[in-house]
């Protein structure tokens, strides 16, 4: 895997509903159990880390279809499926949209206030206090979270702008340019997606195969014995180095 610097970069591509399928389980998990380890490498300057989230658009000719009205924001150009298929029942594709957008702002307005490792409590919190699940996904329980943190309610708004609007969301038209494969990158299609150092990542999102992946990198600084010796043990090991190197 390429590695141009010492910091490792990486992204993961995943979604706010946490009731679309088994996989939605997984990125919950991913979060849960990797969330202390992202934050140690981001305040030590080891990492750095953006959350993505994958929107698509419905064609020009649909905009006014029930279908993308209930599944879109801005007019049809960023929309989220809905989870039941039944457009009149629970949660509506357009209100998953909503929250990936709030927290792809959450992240901006972390970074921006010097806390970039402030998006993880905010994706767990978010996730333990405002499950579909319990009815509570909902604009005010994510703004308590917001608020919870000591982050910028105004600036996060001010970021997000209105799903209204017949207009481009600069932040939701960014996510869609970076779905496209580039070079060596293929598209995302798929959820959960790590990207590391520009490379997507198909291993199992968890702790160990993260931090491989991530030690990986820094094994050109190593010795081929001390390199198999840290590889074949647990996630804490492999941590423990990383923050040593």
């Amino acid at each position: 895997m390429p590695h141009p610097d010492e910091r490792v970069e990486y992204e993961l591509w995943t979604n706010s509903n946490d009731e679309c399928s088994p996989r939605c389980g997984e990125q919950v998990a991913f979060v849960r159990s990797f969330r202390g380890h992202a934050q140690i490498l981001e305040r030590g300057g080891y990492a750095r880390f953006t959350p993505h989230y994958i929107t698509w658009y419905c064609p020009e000719a649909f905009r006014l279809t029930r279908q993308c009205q209930s599944q879109c924001i801005n007019h049809g150009r960023y929309c989220a499926p809905d989870r039941e298929e039944d457009f009149g029942e629970g949660y509506e594709g357009k209100q998953v949209v909503v929250e990936n957008l709030r927290q792809l702002c959450v992240h901006r307005v972390a970074n921006e206030s010097g806390l970039p490792w402030a998006w993880w409590d905010f994706a767990m919190d978010y996730k333990l206090r405002c499950s579909m699940k319990e009815k509570k996904y909902s604009k005010a329980c994510a703004e308590e979270v917001v608020a919870s943190l000591g982050l910028s309610l105004e600036k996060v708004l001010a970021c997000m702008g209105d799903p209204d609007a017949d207009a481009d969301n600069a932040v939701l038209s960014k996510e869609q340019e970076d779905q496209i494969g580039r070079g060596s990158r293929g598209d995302v299609t798929i959820l959960p997606t790590l990207v590391i150092n520009d490379v997507q990542y198909r291993g199992m999102a968890g702790i160990y195969g993260m931090l491989v992946s991530i030690s990986g990198i820094l094994h050109d600084h190593l010795g081929t014995l001390q390199w198999e010796y840290l590889n074949q043990y647990s996630s804490e090991l492999l941590l423990t180095y990383i923050l040593k190197w």
